[in-house]
């Protein structure tokens, strides 16, 4: 049995984002005591030599997604506290761009306010010109019907990743943070890992890996695009870590539709040595052996005291 399990969020409950969704600190730790009663951890020795022995190893492998901040402040503190190891896959643009990711920003938007909220000011900025032209139709339609309900966070994000032009929504969740949420909160610096921090982190023994540059979905990108987002961020990586100890990956977003056997090719010749995915199942012989970059890899929620409250 050896399962790879994946994190995104984990801070204690803040008053300031009443409804975000993430993995309480304390529990947290309550899901490493119950993996490490029923499972074991495994080391990084055994993970990294079974690509070259073929050998499984038993017991769960830690990974971490979108190089947060909380990642450092309870994450790798708990770690460390408890001689654990974990991997930590980064996207290097917000350390270019000094802006956090629209990912990110929707995440907060949703956070400090009920979907409701941010649906009503997201619909005083939203204009027929900024949807896709096949779209407008299907969207008139099915929000003129959406009820003041829960269904609006998932409007929030469907208009936002499906419905506007990708060439209008930078700027349209550029206004909705001016309207809504107060500068200090989305900084970078209190949002995601300072070099210092990652510098840190791989010093005592948490490997860093990459996210990409943007957090895109890969599938959507042409072979040089992919080749972008993959080269790119390595080399950064490279840069603040004074050479990675290993070079490793994982898609944005995850599934088997989000990249493809050409995104699993330039893994290859980037010397990239495994890739998550994300697939709710243990890692296999064959895995490892015949399709490293695709590595399967659970959801904490899957497990007990891995759900937000």
């Amino acid at each position: 049995m050896f399962q790879a399990i994946m994190y995104h969020y984990i801070r204690p409950f803040n008053e300031e984002l009443p409804f975000f969704k993430n993995l309480h600190a304390d529990d947290f730790a309550k899901q490493l005591d119950f993996f490490e009663r029923e499972y074991g951890f495994v080391s990084k020795e055994d993970f990294l030599d079974s690509f070259e022995t073929g050998v499984v190893p038993k017991g769960v492998l830690l990974t971490f997604d979108d190089g947060l901040k909380c990642h450092y402040e309870y994450a790798f503190k708990e770690l460390k506290k408890r001689n654990l190891w974990g991997i930590f896959y980064i996207p290097t643009a917000p350390y270019q761009t000094n802006k956090l990711l629209d990912v990110h920003r929707i995440h907060l938007l949703l956070g400090m306010y009920s979907g409701n909220e941010v649906y009503v000011e997201l619909m005083e900025l939203v204009t027929n010109e900024m949807l896709n032209h096949d779209l407008v139709a299907e969207f008139q339609e099915l929000t003129y019907h959406l009820q003041e309900n829960d269904d609006s966070t998932q409007w929030v994000k469907r208009i936002l990743n499906y419905y506007i032009d990708y060439q209008f929504r930078e700027k349209v969740i550029d206004q909705l943070m001016r309207n809504l949420i107060p500068e200090e909160l989305y900084s970078i610096e209190n949002f995601y890992l300072t070099v210092e921090e990652i510098n840190e982190m791989s010093n005592n023994n948490m490997i860093i890996g990459s996210h990409t540059v943007t957090h895109p979905v890969m599938s959507k990108l042409n072979l040089d695009e992919q080749h972008d987002e993959i080269n790119r961020s390595f080399d950064f990586l490279n840069s603040v870590t004074n050479n990675l100890e290993i070079k490793t990956f994982c898609y944005p977003y995850g599934g088997f539709h989000t990249f493809t056997t050409e995104s699993e090719k330039l893994l290859d010749q980037a010397n990239c040595l495994f890739s998550f995915n994300v697939e709710h199942r243990d890692i296999s012989i064959d895995d490892i052996i015949n399709r490293p970059q695709a590595l399967p890899r659970y959801d904490c929620n899957v497990f007990l005291h891995g759900k937000c409250r």
